[in-house]
């Protein structure tokens, strides 16, 4: 599995990308992800991470058109690639192998 160069910040931001999508950009990305985790995220971090996720080609991104509503400016979208599809089912199947794993009357002591 290609998953040990998948961090766990680049984890929930590919989800997020996959979740927003065809509509993900990092000020959108940030902000699903303060709203899903209750934490506050920096635009700098997810920029970053986003970078990262493309060069390892787990997203791809092109340019939207101008908008008023930014000064002229466009934001940067992100798409998942088939690769990076891949790598999130793979982590999906792990975690859901090793949650079917934990005694249900354990997990609901968790809560």
């Amino acid at each position: 599995m290609r998953r040990s160069d998948l961090g766990e910040f680049e984890e929930v931001v590919l989800l997020t990308v996959a979740a927003l999508s065809p509509g993900a950009y990092s000020v959108a990305i940030a902000e699903e992800l303060e709203q899903e985790t209750g934490r506050p995220v920096s635009t700098g971090a997810v920029h970053a991470a986003l970078q990262r996720l493309e060069q390892k080609g787990y997203l791809r991104s092109e340019m939207g058109e101008a908008t008023a509503e930014r000064g002229g400016r466009r934001k940067r979208f992100f798409t998942v690639t088939a690769l990076g599809g891949r790598v999130l089912n793979e982590v999906h199947d792990v975690r859901t192998r090793l949650w079917d794993r934990i005694v249900p009357t354990i997990r609901l002591e968790w809560r």
